[in-house]
Order: structure tokens, then C-alpha cells, then sequence
């Protein structure tokens, strides 16, 4: 069976730091119970969860769902938003773990990068070289999310396919945003190899489509 790779990039700076972290451990834990309830997402779906503050960090490496731990993920209480970081990161990640197809046999289908953000990117520079170069990877569509009222959604459009945006960065706007993850991933996954195009599910009223 052919892998679908998923990639989530979260903001762990320091306006994460309390109940937004909180939010976000929950809203993880929901999609990956409910992915696990999708026979086909159980045999396809593999997720990689990279974390960026001041550092970029892989809390987890490309893996089955079957076998998938929840990562802990912490905020600190003060630290910049280091997304371009983080987008090197991930281009490092997707060149070792993706497998290509070749003459005889087929590799994995195309990859899917969401990214929560809820701030601007700190290192605006590397920022700005690495949404030119995550384009090159080749992921089948790119999501950001931007959540509260410093985050902007253009920030991210130069990189995303699609941006979405939240209000606020509370457990009912997490989770809402995590299940709408959750469907689109499921989706998708319906769809692999019958359209070129990624088409978006509906999202819940706490979270808008802006682009």
C-alpha cells in the first residue's frame, strides 16, 4: 500500500505558551483517534509533527498511525517565531523520508504540509528563501492556518496554496481546526490518484477560508 505522507508544522513560540499549547495537545490527540477510525487512513496514513519557537524541532519522525505516539509538545513562556527554521527543517525531513517512485515501483503519493501559525515569522529573511524552496518538494497542497489577532494571513500566502484563519486560540477553536485537519486528510485520502486538485471540506464556523 502506497504511504500518504502528512506533515504538521505548529508554532510552539511563546504566545502558545498555556492554554494554547493545552489546546493544541487535545485538538492532536482527536484527529489521530479519529484517523485511526478510517480503515483506509490506517493502512496509508503516515505523520510527521515538526515544532518551531526559537528552534525548529522534529517531535515526530514520518510514522504509521497504527504505531503513532502523541508526541508531548511544550511552548515556552517567551520565544520568537522561527518558521523559516522550521521550513528547512521540514525540506531536510522530506528528502530523506519521501520514497520517489522509480521504473518498477511506485513511490509514495504526494505528500500534504499543514502549518499553524500565530504570529509572524521572526526570521522573516530564511522565511522568505524557504517558501521558495518547500515549493519545490512537491507536496500535493500546502495549509496554513493563521490563529489569533497577531497572526496575518499575508504572512503565509506566498508559500500556501490555501490559508485559513481562526479568531482565537481557544480548546473549542483548536479542536474545531484539528477535526477540519482530520477531514481533509481523510478526503484527500479518498481522492489519491482520481484528481490532480485538492478540494477543501467544509470548515466549521470558528475557522474562515481566506485564500
Amino acid at each position: 500500500m502506497r504511504r500518504l505522507p502528512v506533515y504538521l508544522l505548529l508554532d510552539t513560540s511563546g504566545s502558545m505558551y498555556g492554554e494554547p499549547i493545552e489546546a493544541v495537545r487535545n485538538g492532536l490527540g482527536v484527529m489521530i483517534n479519529t484517523l485511526r477510525q478510517d480503515p483506509y487512513a490506517l493502512e496509508t496514513v503516515y505523520i510527521s509533527i515538526l515544532t518551531f519557537d526559537v528552534k525548529a524541532k522534529v517531535l515526530l519522525e514520518l510514522t504509521a498511525l497504527d504505531v503513532l505516539r502523541t508526541p508531548d509538545i511544550m511552548a515556552p513562556r517567551s520565544a520568537p517565531t522561527h518558521l523559516g527554521l522550521a521550513l528547512e527543517e521540514l525540506g531536510q525531513r522530506v528528502r530523506q523520508e519521501i520514497i520517489k517512485s522509480t521504473s518498477d515501483r511506485k513511490g509514495d503519493w504526494a505528500p500534504l504540509l499543514f502549518i499553524m501559525t500565530d504570529g509572524k515569522p521572526s526570521d522573516i529573511d530564511l522565511f522568505r528563501q524557504q517558501c521558495q524552496e518547500v515549493r519545490t518538494l512537491g507536496f500535493s497542497s500546502i495549509i496554513g492556518c493563521v490563529a489569533g489577532p497577531k497572526a496575518r494571513k499575508e504572512d503565509l500566502l506566498p508559500l500556501c496554496d490555501h490559508v485559513v484563519a481562526m479568531d482565537t486560540l481557544d480548546s473549542a477553536s483548536l479542536t474545531g481546526f484539528f477535526k477540519w485537519v482530520t477531514c481533509t486528510i481523510t478526503s484527500g485520502n479518498r481522492s489519491l490518484g482520481a484528481t490532480s486538485k485538492m478540494e477543501l471540506p467544509p470548515p466549521p464556523p470558528v475557522i474562515q477560508v481566506v485564500f
